[in-house]
């Protein structure tokens, strides 16, 4: 999720600066590791706080009772048919699975009536290049691929973090060498066959700190050759599996030390190489703005009320429209968008994040909910949307001390304690009946 690093009112005082930093922030970008139980992302880029510490043995708390019942490496370019586009509008939730009870709360996704679990993963705690593939750490990523499979849910992997021995500068960004990265896809998409039915390569790549620190408007074309290998890769193995190109942040920002302006990002990659990008992807993933602003607003025809965060297109969940016009401008109209991160904090004490001070647990249910019923009715060309996020604020509350304010805490639709919060009924409520519309009542 990219959310301004500005509190209200300073947007106007900074003059330029105010769009140096709208909407930076990637609440998956610090990403969930599938080796550290303590590296839990971290949403704020320009200070990183403390990550949770989540011990594999903890207590798990009780589920609570809700409304429904849970049901039990190629060298030549490989000519891939694309996956079906979805027939309808799938639901997904962006999802913490790793070392923590995975159980319960793919339990609770499923009570919801979602369809998918976005679980982002860091490459460079799987992958260890001095040992054979076989002995890597995939425990816990195995775990997870199980048990989301078992609960009946699509699983859609989020790959980020090299690593550093693939890399030019020893970081953890953007790999060298696109086929390093192929490699470790083609891996996966061996070993989990069709349990894996996504891959979503990168996240936020039009982030500095996303591709080792510094960014060119250049690294737009460097992406895209990674994602031709990965596409290759996968589509060698599974070509069913839907291949994601990987979401900009939503940003205005243009500094190499801290991004490109996604919708510069995104001309510059689909224009590379005469527009070879549009047949190495199924679906191109976004990351719409929130902040405090309701669904229904845009800057600049029809702005929100709320106090900051408000004078920028990329504050605004129909920033997307922008997006959209961009891929239809480069004849990328055929492919499906996926959302795979939106949503809105709530009261939080991270600095950066004020504005979900302005949101009570009742208008982030609101807002989630009109957000998902305006794709649903006035964007045909979305085919899923992950709502970010449903457990981290059971993660930040297991700390010592315990840290219920965080900012990814605030955006969950659980509480510490796994209760639901009015945006997770809400949500449950909505699905129901759009599922029932769509002709899908009982999934």
């Amino acid at each position: 999720m990219k959310l301004a690093l500005f509190r209200p009112g300073t947007l106007r005082l900074f003059g330029i600066l105010a769009l140096l930093l709208p909407l930076l922030v990637a609440c998956g970008s610090n990403t969930e590791t599938a080796e550290q139980p303590s590296d839990i992302p971290t949403a704020e880029i320009v200070s990183t706080p403390e990550t949770p510490d989540v011990p594999e043995d903890a207590e798990p708390t009780a589920v609570p009772e809700l409304t429904e019942e849970p049901v039990t490496e190629p060298e030549e370019e490989v000519a891939a048919e694309e996956p079906e586009e979805t027939d309808y509008l799938n639901f997904g939730v962006v999802a913490h699975l790793f070392y923590t009870d995975h159980e319960r709360a793919l339990q609770l996704a499923q009570n919801a009536g979602f369809d998918w679990i976005r679980q982002q993963i860091h490459w460079k705690d799987i992958e260890d290049p001095t040992k054979p593939v076989e002995e890597w750490g995939w425990d816990q990523l195995d775990i997870v691929v199980e048990a989301t499979n078992r609960y009946g849910l699509k699983l859609l992997i989020s790959v980020v973090r090299s690593p550093t021995v693939y890399t030019a500068d020893g970081s953890d960004g953007l790999p060298e060498d696109p086929a390093t990265l192929g490699n470790f896809v083609e891996a996966m998409a061996l070993r989990y066959g069709d349990k894996v039915q996504a891959y979503e390569i990168w996240n936020e790549q039009n982030l500095a700190h996303e591709t080792g620190g510094r960014i060119e408007i250049e690294d737009a074309g460097r992406y895209v050759e990674i994602l031709i290998e990965c596409y290759n890769r996968i589509k060698a193995v599974n070509p069913d599996a839907f291949v994601v190109a990987g979401a900009p942040s939503s940003t205005g920002v243009t500094d190499p030390n801290i991004a490109i302006s996604d919708m510069d990002y995104y001309r510059a990659m689909y224009s590379y190489r005469d527009g070879i990008i549009d047949g190495h992807f199924d679906v191109q993933a976004v990351h719409p703005g929130g902040s405090a602003n309701p669904p229904d607003t845009l800057w600049p025809d029809n702005p929100s009320s709320a106090e900051g965060w408000t004078d920028h297109p990329t504050f605004y969940f129909r920033h997307i429209e922008n997006v959209r016009s961009v891929m239809e401008e480069f004849g990328m109209g055929e492919h499906n968008m996926w959302i795979t991160e939106f949503g809105w904090a709530t009261e939080n004490v991270t600095p950066g994040y004020e504005f979900g001070n302005q949101i009570t647990f009742e208008e982030q249910a609101e807002y989630i909910t009109d957000a998902i019923e305006r794709t649903y009715e006035e964007y045909p060309w979305v085919g899923n949307v992950f709502l970010w996020n449903l457990n981290f604020a059971v993660l930040w509350s297991r700390q010592d001390p315990p840290q219920p304010l965080h900012e990814q805490a605030s955006f969950g639709i659980l509480e510490g304690d796994w209760s639901p919060r009015p945006s997770y009924l809400a949500l449950q409520e909505l699905i129901t009946r759009l599922k029932a519309e769509q002709g899908r009542a009982g999934e």
